[in-house]
């Protein structure tokens, strides 16, 4: 009985060490919402609102230098009152969504996510608890979110809406602490959360059902930990495949955006202007302009290269994050010619190097010698993205070795490149036939 009792007992411990194995490689239900997400790893942000009209200047006062667009209301401390007759204005006849989602996907961007209310509280869709929107309150009276979620879905492109919680123009949303513009004594925070913030993010998404919230404005000491964690479980019972930043908590540490504390509501850190220095298993966007402003300054010429946008994109992808890039359009809709050139050229990049971007994974180390890794989802092939030109065609790469008798394949040319084993862990490439060698090749190395 003994022996008997020992025998069941190793076989219910092998079912046992079986089936932990089995649960173990079964996708959890976040790893199900968060795989296209992942595999997009480049997306366009758009701010735009009616701070887009003053454009960085009002009434002849100009914004101080490094001052951004979308919060001009507040730093020239704006009467609601003034601020308000923007919405008259607002009337962007140049807008067309198709187009918006045409440079978005030929830059190889896989989603946008749009201000659909910033902190200045102005809505760029029919909303029905407000009628501080471009519905009620311009003459545009066209629903932006609607053609643009239209649009992308047609182009295949997600669709994704950010939501300032803080708000400088609903009486009830007076932060007193933070940002006095109401001058209203009387604010009832809770009035407005559940009776206004939470209506308008409920009306987003049954109508137009994103594929990720990015809230903003959690800063204010009026939102705490508890009601993000009842908003995250509230949207997810909602729309159980949304992916929410971790903006929607209090755990964001200042601009690295990654979380202080674990069990934060949330799904993704949000760097802002940053980039990890190194990786992080928590998922993670970084969100960065192409010049030095959010929403649209006419007098904001301190645009980056495209050069520095597309090592910026293979610095997220090898640190395993993703790359969220900044365009701010003007009032008439237009999209700035500077963004968009630098969007072409984006777009000629990843056409070629593409597939060392999407859906790929994180290779350690993700960086040596100025050449970036990244690991194929199906973990056949490392990536070798060389980000400085390589004077002589000769370069050694030291951690891993290629399949043995395989092939290296230069991305653009489809060109074999000669390779030698050094050591077991050590080889060298020589490619020679590969002519004018610009920035951020890209060798593609069988190792599986």
């Amino acid at each position: 009985m003994k022996k008997l009792t020992i025998s069941l007992g190793l076989i219910f411990l092998a079912f046992g060490l079986t089936s932990c194995k089995k649960i173990e490689e079964v996708p959890s239900d976040k790893d199900i919402r968060m795989e296209w997400w992942r595999d997009a790893k480049f997306g366009m942000f758009i701010h735009w609102g009616l701070y887009a009209i003053p454009a960085g200047e009002w009434k002849g006062q100009k914004l101080e230098k490094g001052k951004i667009g979308e919060w001009i209301m507040h730093s020239l401390d704006i009467d609601i009152s003034e601020y308000e007759k923007l919405a008259n204005e607002f009337n962007p006849i140049k807008f067309d969504a198709s187009k918006w989602v045409k440079i978005a996907k030929d830059a190889g961007m896989k989603y946008i996510v749009i201000t659909s209310k910033h902190h200045d509280g102005f809505s760029l869709w029919d909303s029905k608890v407000s009628d501080y929107d471009v519905i009620d309150a311009s003459p545009y009276k066209r629903d932006i979110l609607m053609e643009l979620t239209n649009a992308a879905n047609e182009a295949g492109i997600k669709m994704c809406f950010y939501y300032s919680i803080m708000d400088w123009h609903h009486p009830n949303a007076e932060s007193p602490k933070n940002y006095k513009h109401q001058n209203n004594p009387d604010a009832n925070w809770d009035n407005y959360r559940e009776n206004y913030m939470i209506p308008q993010i409920t009306e987003l998404v049954k109508k137009y059902k994103p594929a990720v919230l990015w809230f903003d404005g959690e800063w204010i000491p009026e939102w705490t930990e508890k009601q993000g964690s009842d908003l995250y479980n509230y949207l997810m019972d909602l729309d159980p495949k949304l992916i929410i930043n971790n903006r929607i908590s209090k755990a964001r540490e200042g601009m690295s955006g990654m979380n202080k504390y674990d069990d934060a509501a949330g799904d993704f850190g949000t760097p802002e202007q940053e980039i990890l220095e190194e990786t992080s298993d928590y998922d993670w966007e970084s969100c960065m302009t192409m010049n030095d402003t959010w929403g649209y300054r006419k007098d904001d010429d301190n645009w980056k290269s495209s050069e520095q946008l597309i090592y910026n994109l293979i610095d997220v992808t090898a640190k395993g994050g993703n790359y969220l890039l900044n365009v701010g359009p003007m009032a008439d809709g237009e999209i700035p010619q500077e963004s968009i050139s630098r969007l072409k050229d984006i777009g000629n990049w990843v056409k070629i190097n593409g597939e060392a971007i999407y859906s790929s994974l994180r290779w350690k180390p993700f960086k040596k010698d100025n050449i970036y890794f990244t690991l194929s989802k199906d973990e056949k092939f490392i990536y070798a993205i060389l980000t400085e030109k390589i004077s002589d065609g000769k370069i050694k790469i030291n951690g891993f070795l290629p399949l043995k008798d395989s092939e290296i394949i230069h991305l653009g040319t489809n060109k074999k490149v000669k390779w030698e084993k050094l050591s077991e862990t050590k080889f060298s490439l020589s490619f020679p036939q590969i002519e004018n060698f610009g920035f951020a090749q890209t060798l593609k190395i069988r190792v599986k």
